[in-house]
């Protein structure tokens, strides 16, 4: 057994950490410990209870985290942190999913570049859930908490400083707030001046494999000097804990829908569908999200009064489950479409094209992150909750005519962060180290005939539905 390493994911509702050897990848012990999130049209959450949240998910693990020579976290993406002059939070941290800067992100895309200026500037048309849009909204709606601000951290970096007493980031997660120049790689002072923000309140970018610092202080069960790694976002994480190969595609299937894959070019897509985020090792992570995915997908079913397996093949109909608008394809303002029901129609093939639908769509994003890198034999990653249902996977098998792989390895997000702790600690490539343990490893399911028909048959519904689905 090798030296033991912690990787941590701080998603949106919880806090999970375990405990790894680093040698052979072995999991020997996990935690875990749920945050509060706001609802009612804010998506809002204390980072204090992150910090708490830690503690008791290291806890958990009892000895062996006590143990660990290295961690690293990883966390959502895009969230706004504030601090005061005594590192203290001015305001609960406005999460990725908090989209009510939707009207400054309008406003600076159009004054700084439009959209062909902001991809070939920072790698990505921001949404509403980039970091940048929302310090603006904080600027212009809470005035009092921005001039309060003496600090501003992503996630990550939040518990990252906690841990060493040391502001740092990565590239991974910094190429995700708008205000990172992905050709320079570093702060993009045009951005920085427009939303108001000094580049003094933000804290240093490490290089890939460059430590964070150490643990200090005694507030949580781990060693006392033990090293700690930059960390990065959570889908940079996952992607280390998948130790990808440049152009292998990931489909996550979640609430919402995420298709990305390691490039070594730079990507800089003028339409918004590809966000052009860096990884966490020098490489690249051109990615792609559907907004409706398996919540979607299982509402459907709820309303038909069937378990989300009971899908049947045939028939005509088409459904577009763009029941939260949807952002690939951009119909932002889109509801969910039924279409070509019969007499003969059944139930369970009306929910079968709800998975068509969603799948359609992710294969669609797919299409758009597949660069110079890819490789078009490789089998498709599934990962996430809808990976383990057999609906999803044999729907993605028919739709992509591809060889299909469900790794099973769970929690990639913490064992991405605890790869890059591994990978700081024994001074290897973190992705390499993902790789010796055998992360992506799980049940391989062999390509079928592409069904040309279905994708025909939604393409053209689109297309028809088009102006329908704008104003919806």
């Amino acid at each position: 057994m090798g030296p033991l390493v912690i990787g941590v994911d701080s998603s949106t509702q919880s806090t999970k950490a375990l405990v790894v050897d680093s040698e052979s990848g072995q999991v020997v012990a996990h935690g875990q410990a749920a945050h509060a999130v706001s609802t009612g049209g804010r998506r809002e959450s204390d980072p204090e209870q992150w910090w708490e949240a830690l503690g008791t998910a290291l806890a958990a693990c009892g000895a062996p985290a006590r143990e660990a020579a290295a961690v690293a976290v990883g966390a959502q993406q895009h969230g706004l942190v504030t601090l005061d002059a005594d590192g203290r939070p001015v305001r609960p941290a406005l999460l990725w999913n908090d989209v009510r800067s939707a009207a400054q992100r309008d406003r600076l895309v159009a004054e700084l570049g439009g959209p062909k200026g902001w991809a070939e500037r920072t790698g990505s048309v921001p949404a509403a859930s980039f970091t940048a849009t929302k310090w603006a909204w904080l600027t212009e709606q809470e005035p009092d908490s921005a001039a309060a601000t003496a600090a501003v951290r992503l996630p990550h970096d939040y518990l990252t400083e906690r841990l060493t007493g040391t502001a740092v980031t990565d590239r991974g997660d910094a190429s995700g707030t708008g205000w990172w120049d992905a050709a320079t790689e570093a702060y993009d002072a045009a951005t920085l001046e427009r939303i108001g923000l000094s580049p003094d309140l933000l804290p240093r970018v490490v290089r890939p494999g460059e430590a964070a610092g150490t643990v200090r202080g005694d507030d949580l069960p781990v060693p006392h000097g033990a090293l700690v790694a930059a960390g990065t976002g959570d889908n940079m994480a996952a992607a280390l804990g998948l130790g990808l190969e440049p152009g292998q595609p990931v489909l996550s299937l979640g609430t919402s829908g995420t298709v990305y894959a390691v490039s070594r070019h730079r990507p800089a897509d003028p339409t918004g569908i590809v966000a052009g985020f860096a990884d966490a090792r020098g490489d690249w992570l051109p990615l792609a999200c559907t907004l409706n995915c398996t919540q979607a997908v299982d509402r459907i079913a709820a309303l038909l009064g069937r378990y989300r397996e009971e899908v049947r093949p045939g028939g005509s109909a088409v459904v577009l489950p763009f029941l939260d608008g949807e952002r690939t394809p951009d119909l932002p303002n889109a509801s969910g479409v039924v279409h070509g029901l019969r007499h003969d129609t059944t139930p369970g093939q009306v929910l079968q094209a709800a998975y068509d639908g969603a799948v359609h769509a992710l294969l669609t994003a797919m299409a758009e992150v597949s660069g110079p890198d890819a490789d078009p034999d490789a089998p498709l990653l599934l990962i996430g909750g809808g990976a383990q249902g057999a609906a999803w996977r044999e729907t993605v098998r028919r739709l992509s005519g591809r060889a299909v792989q469900v790794p099973r390895a769970q929690e990639l997000v913490a064992l991405g962060a605890a790869a890059q702790a591994a990978g700081l600690l024994l001074e290897e490539d973190p992705a390499a180290v993902a790789r010796r343990w055998n992360t992506a490893d799980g049940r391989a399911y062999e390509p079928v005939e592409r069904d040309a028909a279905t994708l025909e048959r939604i393409g053209a519904l689109l297309a028809d539905a088009g102006a329908l689905l704008r104003r919806a």
